[in-house]
């Protein structure tokens, strides 16, 4: 009844824009719903929709090698809604981006106030002097590449097993951003921030301490075309050849999560804190080439903690290899490659992946498709799954 009534308003709420944007400007496809612009052209607010619809089939495989059942699932993999624009001036800009569709909600408790998490990004940014900008509010963490890259905007059905097991993701705080060019086309960016540390949508204090993240990235050839180094696949055939290559570093002060500010809370009734403690310490190297087509993305992403007694939290380490050629029709075929190992698991996993997509127009109406085998070396188990997915951007 709670969510009926949460989509209820939401679409009322967007009856109401529709009406006032219909002597609007209607934008191309993929740019929006419509857009908004204050009389006084003091504030403007682009409203757009995207979905993903998903299928899948998995298979789990046993030490013998022989297949088990089959599992197959549909479901609305996500469903949001995003609104954008400056206010005042347009060096005070705004994001705001609702998901809609369960596994966008993701599970509630009692440290979200038992509500559902429909905000996934609620965040100003203020332009306040030259190249430096403020960013206040909840939105991603300057963290690993692929987690920064929007999931509409995907080499394969999703992300990798690196991203899911170790990011840092979206959480509460204060990001200073800043760039500034070596030479004619070398490009260095810098970003820091502080946040809350327990990720987004915590409603009921602060648990354990505060999360510092730092990120660096080079760009020796210049930008790439349309923001190319935070999209996969090289839609825009760069011309000549785009690299980028970023690190960060992230401490989390007291950590309460099994994954530093991701996971699940490591309650413990036994201490006076109710919670068990520990400082967490992530770090990921990433890179990025294109050129004509072809493109090329590489992470490397490490979690380690001081605390060695209680072995709560998720050590270890992850690699991510993805290539992939855009022929000119617009198909692309890509491979990745990745490993996960937890310190203590006694085994790593290897996840193989295979995919094929068809960019209808770009990444804002698609359709991918990828199929993937697991092996997890030490046990002598593995799985295979398909996946494909449509996906349309407004």
């Amino acid at each position: 009844m709670k969510n009926f009534k949460s989509y209820l308003s939401v679409f009322v709420i967007l009856i109401g824009l529709s009406t006032v944007a219909q002597e609007a400007n209607s934008p191309k496809f993929g740019k929006g719903l419509f857009n908004l612009v204050g009389k006084d052209s003091t504030w403007t607010m682009k409203v757009g929709a995207r979905m993903q619809f998903l299928s899948s089939n998995t298979w789990n495989i046993d030490g013998n090698g022989d297949f088990g059942k089959n599992e197959s699932n549909a479901l609305v993999r996500r469903a949001r809604l995003k609104f954008g624009g400056f206010a005042y001036s347009p060096k005070l800009t705004y994001k705001i981006e609702l998901g809609l569709s369960n596994r966008d909600i993701g599970k509630a408790n009692k440290y979200t106030n038992d509500a559902p998490k429909y905000i996934l990004d609620a965040v100003i940014k203020w332009n306040f002097y030259k190249n430096f900008t403020l960013w206040a509010g909840q939105t991603k963490l300057p963290g690993n590449r692929e987690r920064v890259i929007s999931s509409g905007n995907l080499q394969f059905v999703d992300r990798s097993k690196l991203n899911s097991n170790f990011n840092i993701d979206r959480d509460m705080g204060l990001q200073l951003r800043h760039h500034f060019n070596l030479g004619e086309k070398f490009l260095v960016r810098d970003m820091f921030s502080i946040s809350q540390g327990e990720g987004r949508n915590v409603t009921t204090g602060n648990e354990g301490g505060h999360q510092y993240t730092a990120r660096v990235e080079i760009l020796p050839f210049g930008k790439f075309a349309g923001k190319g180094d935070y999209s996969g696949s090289d839609l825009k055939r760069e011309v000549t050849p785009k690299f980028a290559l970023g690190a960060t570093y992230n401490f989390n002060d007291k950590a309460v999560k099994d994954k530093g500010s991701q996971g699940s809370y490591n309650e413990n009734t036994t201490v006076a804190e109710g919670f068990d403690f520990a400082n967490v310490t992530t770090v990921f190297v990433d890179a990025m080439f294109k050129y004509k087509g072809m493109s090329f993305m590489g992470e490397y992403a490490n979690r380690d903690t001081n605390e060695n007694a209680l072995g709560f939290v998720k050590k270890g380490n992850s690699i991510n290899t993805q290539i992939g050629y855009l022929f000119k029709s617009n198909w692309e075929v890509a491979g990745r490659y990745t490993n996960v190992k937890f310190n203590g698991a006694g085994f790593s996993t290897n996840y193989y992946t295979l995919g094929a997509s068809k960019f209808i127009a770009g990444h804002k109406l698609k359709v991918q498709s990828d199929i993937s085998y697991a092996d997890k070396t030490g046990v002598k188990t593995g799985g295979l799954e398909y996946r494909l997915q449509f996906d349309i951007h407004f």
